[in-house]
C-alpha cells in the first residue's frame, strides 16, 4: 500500500490539533494509505530527510504548523525546483482549516512578486479545508510505479570528498556562510552581492556559498575572488552538471542531496548572511532557527544576520518582512540580527563575536 507522510506533532491530551490529526489519520486508512509520523514523534533532520521523501509516496501537512512543518514543506517545494527525481509522481497537500499556513503561502507568493520564486504557492501543493479534500487529493496525485533502488548520479568520483580549485589559498580560521539567490539579475542586487564577497575578504573572512555560478550567489564568489580571497562552497551532481562552478572557489564540497549540502556549508561556517533569495533562502533560514533554538552545537555562538533591504522595481517594502514577519509570529525571530543593507552584516558580525 502507499505510505503518506504527516507533518506535525502532538503535544499531549489538549493540543487543539489532537482531534483535526485523529479525523484524517481515520480518512487515510479507511482510503488504504499507510502513514508515516501518525502520531508527530518522528525527528527529521538534514541528513535523514532525504530518506524520509524516498520512503514517502505522498506528503500531508496537517493543521497546527509549526516551524518545523514549514521548513519540511519547503524542502518538498524546493525539491521540486531543483528536479529531485524521487519526488516525481508524489503528491503534496496542505489541510490548512485553521489558516496556520497562511504566512508560509503569503511568502511564497510575496517571493514570486518579487521575482525570486518562479511558482505559486499552488504550483506545488493543494491547500485544502478538510481530510474528505485530502484524500481526493492524493488520490488524483498519486502514481504507483515500480519501487526501484535509489542511486545517486555518479558525476564526482567521490561525492562526499573535497575538491579543492586553488591549493595555494589556506582557509581562514573565520568564514561567513552567504545564503542568497542564484536567479536574481537586477543590477543593484548584483552589486551588493559582489561587494559583500570583496569586503570578507578584505576583513580576511571566509565566504562559503551554495556554489552557484549565477545571480547573488555567482557574485559574493566572484567578489571574494577579486580581493583573493578563499571562497568554498557545496552543490549537488545534477546542478552541477547543468550549471557548472563559480571561478575562484577555493573548494567545493560535492554532496549527494541539498540537506546533505546545507549541513556541510553550517558546519564550516562561523556566522551567516541572508540575502535575498528564493525559496530556498528561506528553507536555509528556517533551517539555521530551528538548529539554533534546539541549542544543536552546529549552531553554538553562530550569528544569523538577515538583511532585509528595500525591494525596489515598483515594490514597496523590504525584502523579507514576510519572512520576519512569520518568524516573529513563532518566537524566533531572537535568533536573529536584522540589518537594512549589506553594508551593515559584517559590523553586526563583529559585535557578536568580540
Amino acid at each position: 500500500m502507499p505510505t503518506a507522510r504527516l507533518s506535525g506533532r502532538v503535544a499531549g491530551k489538549k493540543d487543539p490539533s489532537r482531534k483535526a490529526r485523529a479525523k484524517l489519520l481515520y480518512r487515510l486508512f479507511e482510503a488504504g494509505w499507510d502513514i508515516y509520523n501518525g502520531n508527530g514523534d518522528q525527528v527529521i533532520t538534514l541528513g535523514n530527510i532525504q530518506q524520509k521523501i524516498i520512503e514517502s509516496d505522498a506528503f500531508v501537512f496537517t493543521p497546527g504548523a509549526a516551524l518545523e512543518d514549514m521548513f519540511q514543506a519547503a524542502s518538498i517545494f524546493v525539491g521540486h525546483q531543483t528536479n529531485d527525481k524521487d519526488l516525481l509522481g508524489k503528491p503534496a497537500v496542505i489541510q490548512n482549516s485553521d489558516n496556520s499556513w497562511d504566512v508560509f503561502s503569503a511568502l511564497i507568493d510575496h517571493l514570486h512578486k518579487a521575482g525570486t520564486v518562479k511558482q505559486e504557492a499552488r504550483t506545488f501543493f493543494d491547500v485544502v479545508a478538510g481530510p474528505k479534500e485530502v484524500i481526493r487529493v492524493l488520490e488524483r496525485g498519486y502514481e504507483e510505479k515500480p519501487h526501484t533502488p535509489h542511486s545517486e548520479p555518479d558525476i564526482f568520483e567521490v561525492q562526499h570528498g573535497e575538491v579543492v580549485h586553488k591549493p595555494g589559498i589556506s582557509r581562514p580560521s573565520f568564514s561567513v556562510c552567504v545564503f542568497c539567490s542564484a536567479s536574481i539579475s537586477k543590477e543593484d542586487y548584483l552589486r551588493e552581492g559582489f561587494d559583500l564577497g570583496r569586503a570578507l575578504a578584505e576583513e580576511g573572512w571566509g565566504c562559503i556559498s551554495g556554489a552557484g555560478k549565477t545571480g547573488t550567489m555567482g557574485q559574493v564568489v566572484a567578489g571574494c575572488a577579486s580581493r583573493g580571497g578563499w571562497s568554498a562552497g557545496s552543490n549537488v551532481p545534477h546542478i552541477i552538471a547543468m550549471e557548472g562552478l563559480p571561478d575562484g572557489l577555493a573548494e567545493f564540497w560535492p554532496r549527494a542531496d541539498i540537506y546533505t549540502r546545507m549541513e556541510v556549508m553550517i558546519a564550516r561556517s562561523h556566522a551567516f548572511v541572508i540575502m535575498p533569495g528564493g525559496l530556498g533562502t528561506v528553507q536555509e533560514v528556517l533551517a539555521l532557527v530551528l538548529l539554533k533554538a534546539q541549542k544543536h552545537e552546529l549552531m553554538e555562538g553562530k550569528p544569523i544576520v538577515i538583511v532585509n533591504r528595500e525591494i525596489g522595481g515598483g515594490m514597496q517594502g523590504r525584502f523579507w518582512d514576510p519572512l520576519i514577519s512569520m518568524l516573529e509570529h513563532h518566537g524566533a525571530l531572537g535568533e536573529c540580527i536584522v540589518v537594512a543593507s549589506a553594508g551593515d552584516a559584517i559590523p553586526a558580525i563583529r559585535k557578536v563575536i568580540k
